[in-house]
């Protein structure tokens, strides 16, 4: 891999995981600009998601059970915060999206985000792998043909082409540098979201 100069080395390691992992499904579904895009959950698949598809020229949504992100959201580049425990935010979007990335790493019910697609439109599940509960209704994929897909990452050309256009558009990781001593502590942290958004170890603490 080459990395853009201009990128810090250090915000550019993350890239390579929760930047590739987002990247690949927003090329594989074409979204540029006017696209309409929402991600699910902002974590550290979520906040390089909302940078990417902002960075492409779409609209971005970010689907949150709480309002304690909207801030976060906001700075990151999205254009909306939409709350998905509540009936009228999610009526207001319904049919609305052409991609939406789902960033949730635990069994959750996906249902109620399908309605949100257009015509068309696909939810692209890159947080989870496992069994669907509750099951999927098929009934508004059919009426509206949609799509419920998944992505893992993507290969070395894609990577590339991804660290290219960090590099353009000034693109990296939210990240914390921990010291490797304090691994077990950030695992903690990690298990309580308690993480904005990615650990990146400085190497150099080994010698210490």
């Amino acid at each position: 891999m080459k990395v853009p100069a201009n990128l810090d080395l250090a915000a550019t390691a993350p890239l390579l995981c929760a930047g590739i992992t987002t990247w690949s499904p927003l090329r594989h579904w074409k979204v540029g600009k006017g696209s309409k895009v929402a991600v699910v959950g902002l974590g550290g698949l979520g906040h390089m998601a909302i940078k990417l598809a902002k960075g492409l020229g779409a609209e971005v949504t970010l689907f949150s059970r709480t309002p304690d992100k909207e801030k976060d959201a906001f700075e990151l580049g999205a254009d909306a915060v939409v709350i998905s425990t509540d009936e009228n935010h999610m009526k207001a979007v319904n049919g609305k999206f052409d991609l939406i990335i789902d960033t949730v790493p635990y069994v959750h019910d996906v249902n109620p985000y399908v309605g949100t697609l257009n015509t068309n439109g696909t939810l692209v599940l890159v947080g989870y792998l496992g069994g669907l509960e509750p099951i999927l209704n098929t009934v508004p994929m059919i009426m509206g043909r949609k799509s419920v897909a998944g992505s893992l990452i993507g290969g070395i050309a894609e990577t590339q082409e991804m660290l290219d256009f960090c590099g353009e558009h000034n693109i990296v990781s939210e990240i914390e540098i921990i010291k490797m001593q304090d691994i077990n502590e950030a695992y903690e942290r990690m298990l309580k979201s308690d993480v904005r958004y990615r650990f990146v170890i400085d190497m150099a603490s080994l010698k210490s």
